[in-house]
């Protein structure tokens, strides 16, 4: 559902990002009207998944090319007119191990490259960057455990309040910004019902439930602005919760991490001092505990 409301909304134009596998791009992922194949991949992540793709496509098309030639061969041979009397072999040794054995090794040759991406996706190895996703009804949360207390709020932009370039329905107010060529561990966790996030450019779709934390990584080849949503049924607006990924050069992001330490601090309240608070509730005259237990007694 997800998918086709993004593929109905007002994205960049179709000579710039989507469409067919293999097509020159920018730095735009997103869904095109129209577009044919998957996104073109930003990162290894998504490399792979193209690569089994394709040869599932191809396997795909062995098979449909070798059944239509088989029946279009039985309706010629055993017509009524050429075959007058049918034959009554109702089993044949060599045909049932074949159409046995070979369904089999079909599906082990897909069953390999298949286990190695599950796996190859999994977990990060020596990751360089975590993010913490949380998804929310309905919106995403991102934190940095790795830069202090750095955590904020992604929202989706209104329709009246988009600029020029910004797609509807994708856009977010504060997106998540990686360094390119960065591993990004990516941990996430629901916190009221299983959201998806879930970027194709990049490669990366994680359910996000509550009481659990799961992990996946991506890693961005190229900057630009890859775009993705929720693609899980978690409410009547699951498709409103966009996800806006930003991969900028190593000196960009290190700026941007300082700008938004201050950005996003100021916007959160401070925490209460504890001693503070402690001080103030405590009486300034010892005599008033004896006569506060007095009276409570």
């Amino acid at each position: 559902m997800s998918v086709g409301e993004a593929l109905a909304q007002s994205a960049p134009d179709p000579g710039t990002s989507g469409g067919i596998v293999g097509e020159t791009h920018s730095s735009i992922g997103a869904p095109t009207p129209w577009g044919i194949g998957l996104q073109p991949a930003a990162g290894p992540v998504k490399e792979a998944i193209h690569d089994f793709n394709t040869l599932v496509l191809w396997i795909i098309i062995a098979i449909t090319i070798f059944v239509t030639l088989l029946l279009a061969y039985a309706v010629w041979r055993f017509r009524e007119s050429a075959n007058p009397t049918p034959s009554r072999t109702s089993h044949h040794t060599m045909l049932e191990v074949a159409w046995t054995v070979v369904p089999v090794l079909i599906l082990v040759i897909i069953a390999i490259p298949s286990f190695r991406l599950i796996y190859y996706e999994d977990r990060a190895r020596e990751a360089d960057l975590t993010i913490n996703v949380q998804g929310r009804q309905w919106y995403w949360h991102y934190a940095y455990p790795d830069s202090g207390d750095l955590a904020f709020d992604s929202r989706p932009i209104p329709t009246e309040e988009l600029r020029d370039g910004q797609p509807r329905n994708l856009a977010v107010d504060e997106p998540l910004v990686i360094p390119v060529g960065a591993n990004v561990r990516v941990l996430t966790t629901g916190q009221d019902v299983i959201h998806s996030f879930f970027v194709p450019a990049l490669g990366v779709q994680k359910y996000t439930i509550p009481g659990r934390t799961l992990e996946t990584w991506f890693r961005a080849d190229r900057p630009g602005t890859f775009y993705g949503q929720c693609n899980q049924i978690c409410g009547t607006n699951h498709w409103f919760m966009p996800i806006e990924v930003r991969a900028v050069p190593q000196a960009e992001f290190q700026a941007w991490l300082e700008q938004a330490k201050t950005k996003y601090a100021a916007a959160q309240p401070a925490a209460p001092d504890a001693a503070r608070q402690l001080a103030a509730l405590a009486p300034a005259d010892p005599t008033a505990v004896a006569t506060s237990e007095t009276r409570r007694d």
